[in-house]
């Protein structure tokens, strides 16, 4: 009877502990179900923000896309200004797309956006003020032109029309001048669009073996040159063909490595107005898209120390492109 009454305490005992247990699983169930309800509307969220930033982003684009062609007219420098704006606006347009496609870049995304509303009033606002500049110079030029012919019709003496023809050549002469700069600040804008600019730059350490095979190394006292790679990008204003590309290595202490048997020599730096010294040039096949450029470059006699390695490429006298490395 004493172990009927025992063994009815020890199934009683376990019945209550299979039923807290399954209380516990609930309970955790239904919790869980409540957290993942949570993180799908969060995601439902950040979806619908996305599409609207993704929405507002094309419309933005489209129509900058669309004031800028409807400013262009028959000036060919000041168009070609506003192709290269259009060409930056795609730019940073990609550039905000890629970050809404990662969900996790959407604050960074949306302060993007802003910064390409920015720029699209910014360029807005310089071409209409090149076009003021340039109606105000014509609306000069012709009225200076109408002056020259009312002043030749009126003067009654050869004297007086000598000195009034004078005046006016002067005048033009002053209209010329204040053209010929406009022109050649115009034309340095067109310079500056047309470089290629560069990326993906990447600096490999290498020492060649006994083989001939060069190898990979971190360390400066084994390392004997540097191959040097990068990716022109696509730039739709320069002129396809044959591109030219200037490369300087600069040392820790920020001194260019450049002798003339290593394809160095001096260049002029169209930022600074300076002549600059180069490590060595690299000539280019280019066809207005993205290529794929390398060089194996060696110091001849002159060792590599540790530290931190830049490599600037410059194109037109332009810096176009930077990278670095540490050799150890």
């Amino acid at each position: 009877m004493s172990n009927n009454k025992q063994s009815q305490q020890r199934l009683l005992t376990i019945a209550v502990i299979v039923i807290m247990v399954l209380l516990l699983i609930n309970a955790f169930l239904l919790f869980n179900k409540v957290s993942q309800g949570k993180v799908i509307e969060e995601q439902k969220t950040e979806l619908a923000e996305t599409e609207k930033l993704k929405t507002e982003l094309e419309k933005q684009y489209h129509d900058a896309q669309a004031e800028l062609e409807a400013m262009k007219g028959t000036n060919e420098e000041l168009n070609a200004i506003i192709d290269q704006q259009k060409l930056e606006l795609k730019q940073q347009r990609d550039k905000v797309d890629r970050l809404l496609r990662d969900g996790k870049e959407l604050n960074r995304a949306r302060a993007e956006l802003r910064n390409f509303k920015s720029q699209v009033e910014e360029y807005v606002a310089r071409i209409n003020q090149l076009t003021a500049e340039n109606e105000n110079l014509r609306a000069e030029r012709d009225d200076l032109t109408a002056q020259t012919r009312n002043l030749s019709q009126n003067l009654d003496s050869a004297s007086a029309i000598n000195r009034q023809l004078s005046d006016e050549k002067q005048a033009l002469t002053a209209e010329k001048q204040t053209l010929t700069e406009e022109r050649g600040r115009l034309s340095d804008k067109v310079n500056l669009a047309s470089v290629i600019k560069v990326n993906s730059l990447e600096i490999t350490p290498l020492k060649e073996r006994s083989s001939g095979k060069d190898v990979k190394k971190k360390y400066a006292k084994n390392v004997e040159k540097l191959k040097i790679c990068f990716q022109a990008t696509d730039n739709l204003i320069t002129k396809a063909g044959t591109e030219q590309f200037y490369v300087r290595v600069l040392t820790p202490r920020g001194e260019t490595m450049s002798a003339e048997n290593t394809g160095g020599g001096k260049v002029f730096n169209r930022d600074t107005g300076e002549e600059m010294l180069y490590s060595f040039s690299k000539e280019v096949d280019y066809d207005n898209r993205a290529t794929q450029v390398c060089h194996v470059w060696s110091p001849s006699l002159e060792s590599f120390s540790q530290g931190k390695y830049t490599v600037e490429v410059y194109n037109k006298g332009h810096r176009a492109g930077t990278g670095q490395v540490v050799l150890k």
